[in-house]
């Protein structure tokens, strides 16, 4: 439960930055490709996390690793709470990132390399409650007066979150989770040559990267969008993102409790080709209905895809490389979120928000592409 926790704690920030931008960028005086940058500061942290997330834990633990992490982000969602201009949020967006680095690489590669699919889904399906709940959070912080609240209130849980994991530690919880799969599992890396683990390494780091592009940059400038491009009310802007992330969150709770799990290379594949379908909608943008449909069924889409490829990287490579690679497939993701976000708000900036709509239809088709790259790579993974 303590996990399941962690991870609507982690969920939350994605889900309420996009919906917060329209309003702090005008607390701030910024300009709309801010976000974009917030993000990609953000990055440097969790990036430099994940490199050695995995040396981390097999030293100290997944209960230590954590309670840092929940102390790191409390610092860096205070100062965005308190911050007075841009500047201040730039400057500790990359505590955030680095605190979401450690607990997302941390969770993840302990939950996977232990071979239960259906909870790496519930976990990824609380992350998706963090983000569902987000824009609600942000929303009811705005019609009240601002939106400062919502972040004081996410220090606030991030430091109870901390002192949890702290507790567990002390209670004896620090043992490292996945030695046995180590020596349990076969290790299907093994026996290759170097260039071909390279090339698969390569290109599932190209998978993360281009998926969580789409996944952060649809989530992230959907609201922007809504206001921007389809006239969307303050409230009902909430409520669209919350169809994102809330369809998310459904789907990925659905897998996780299903009697038995669902193939991940099916998983991936089906995902890939509805995104794809989704976002050819929203580039088409028929209507503000339709529109904001095709979001919520985008969000559905990739729902199963993060865990499933998660779970195929100890098939793929074994569970000895696959405890280091999996953090460096968080570490892609997190890269992939912020500089495509960022990418796509220099995009905006320079043209306009319907720029939007296609951006998120490439990044689909690429993802489905980069995904047969890699299974062509390592045919034999389930």
């Amino acid at each position: 439960m303590l996990s399941l926790g962690s991870f609507v704690a982690l969920g939350l920030p994605d889900g309420m930055l996009g919906t917060a931008w329209p309003s702090m960028r005008v607390s701030f005086g910024a300009p709309v490709g801010g976000l974009g940058l917030i993000l990609l500061i953000a990055t440097a942290g969790s990036v430099t996390v994940t490199a050695f997330a995995g040396a981390l834990i097999q030293r100290l633990g997944v209960p230590a690793v954590l309670s840092v992490a929940g102390a790191a982000a409390a610092a860096g969602y205070a100062g965005f709470a308190l911050a007075p201009g841009l500047w201040l949020v730039l400057g500790v967006a990359v505590l955030a990132g680095a605190a979401a680095g450690m607990m997302d690489a941390g969770l993840n590669t302990a939950v996977a390399l232990t071979g239960r699919p259906r909870l790496l889904n519930l976990l990824h399906g609380a992350y998706g409650v963090g983000t569902a709940i987000g824009p609600l959070v942000v929303t009811a912080a705005i019609l009240t007066g601002s939106w400062r609240p919502a972040y004081l209130a996410l220090c606030s849980l991030d430091l109870i979150m901390a002192g949890l994991w702290l507790g567990h530690r002390r209670r004896g919880g620090a043992a490292n989770p996945v030695q046995q799969a180590e020596t349990d599992r076969p290790q299907p890396a093994a026996v290759w040559s170097r260039r071909r683990y390279q090339a698969v390494v390569a290109a599932g780091l190209g998978v993360f990267f281009l998926y969580a592009g789409l996944e952060v940059g649809a989530g992230q400038w959907e609201a922007s969008f809504c206001r921007g491009q389809l006239n969307l009310t303050a409230g009902a802007t909430g409520l669209a993102a919350f169809g994102y992330w809330g369809s998310l969150t459904a789907v990925r709770i659905g897998l996780g409790l299903l009697p038995r799990p669902s193939a991940p290379r099916a998983v991936v594949r089906c995902g890939a080709a509805l995104a794809v379908a989704a976002a050819a909608v929203i580039w088409w943008r028929p209507g503000p209905v339709v529109t904001v449909t095709a979001f919520a069924v985008l969000g559905g889409a990739l729902a199963g895809i993060f865990p499933a490829l998660i779970a195929l990287t100890p098939a793929r490579l074994g569970a000895r490389h696959a405890r280091h690679v999996i953090s460096w497939q968080v570490g892609a993701a997190a890269a992939g979120g912020a500089c495509i976000s960022a990418a796509i708000g220099l995009l905006i900036g320079a043209t306009s928000l319907a720029v939007l709509g296609p951006s998120v239809t490439v990044l689909a088709v690429g993802v489905a592409a980069a995904e047969l790259v890699l299974t062509g790579l390592v045919p034999a993974a389930p």
